[in-house]
């Protein structure tokens, strides 16, 4: 009977020593593991243990134990003799493609934030409900103040508007059934009514201004985009004082936005 895949996975290699003392310890059995993943994603059309252990540079025991582990754990499958990458290792490559895509997305907006000199948001409708998904700001252009919560009073700002006013009519109400319209400052929309009207009489490509309707003493705009099937919006704010400072930042970020929308074209898994 072959050794229980725990005894191969308790060997501890401590690391060596620096000049600010010492290293990381390191797990050799998880170093060994991750040279096995290396060889198998080398080959398209998988390989056997042998050649793995080879590969890896491991005695072929040890190999055995760690692709018997790598199987059961779903990062690799046996198929016909030979070994490829199973499906727990492809979700590991989606998740680093995924966070090089918001990464690539934060970078975008950091930058506009910078040209700017404004928060800048990015939110889509996703499931029935408001997603804030990505927000920049910083100490010299602070983000608005999530005083109450953004999902239940997207009747109140310009991202929930601007979101609502992309969806049919059915959907509208629906969301409304679920997050009914409450006044939260003297100039938010009184009612569902009013705010259905609001909602009708905005193009699905045109910019959605409010002011003061979440908070008062702010000013925001938003912008919407479709990514694929999905309704989404890049969105500013500013303090109401510099409210003159909208119309220019929102024309400068329309003129630019084939580029935002392809930086923002990643998969939406929230």
């Amino acid at each position: 009977m072959p050794a229980p895949a725990a005894s191969v996975l308790n060997t501890v290699v401590p690391g060596p020593a620096g000049p600010d003392g010492p290293a990381p310890t390191l797990i050799g059995s998880v170093q060994r593991a991750l040279r096995l993943l290396e060889a198998v994603s080398v080959h398209t059309d998988g390989a056997p243990a042998k050649q793995l252990a080879r590969e890896a540079g491991l005695p072929l025991p040890t190999a055995y134990h760690l692709l018997r582990t790598l199987t059961h754990e779903g990062y690799l499958r046996r198929e016909q003799g030979v070994f490829v990458l199973g499906p727990a290792a492809a979700r590991l490559g989606r998740g680093s493609c995924e966070q090089r895509r918001r990464e690539a997305v934060l970078s975008t907006m950091e930058r506009w934030r910078d040209t700017l000199g404004v928060a800048v948001y990015f939110a889509v409708y996703h499931d029935g409900e408001i997603e804030p998904t990505v927000l920049v700001e910083s100490s010299e252009h602070p983000a608005v103040e999530e005083w109450a919560d953004f999902r239940e009073t997207a009747h109140a700002h310009a991202i929930g508007q601007c979101l609502l006013a992309q969806l049919d009519t059915g959907s509208r109400l629906d969301h409304l059934r679920r997050h009914p319209v409450e006044a939260i400052t003297p100039y938010t929309v009184r009612d569902g009514a009013s705010l259905l009207e609001r909602l009708a009489a905005i193009e699905r490509t045109r910019t959605v201004v409010e002011r003061e309707q979440y908070m008062l003493g702010t000013a925001c705009a938003a912008i919407p985009i479709t990514l694929g099937r999905t309704a989404a919006v890049m969105a500013i704010s500013v303090p109401l004082a510099q409210e003159s400072r909208l119309a220019p930042a929102i024309e400068r970020l329309s003129e630019e936005i084939t580029e935002v929308v392809r930086s923002l074209m990643f998969s939406i898994s929230i």
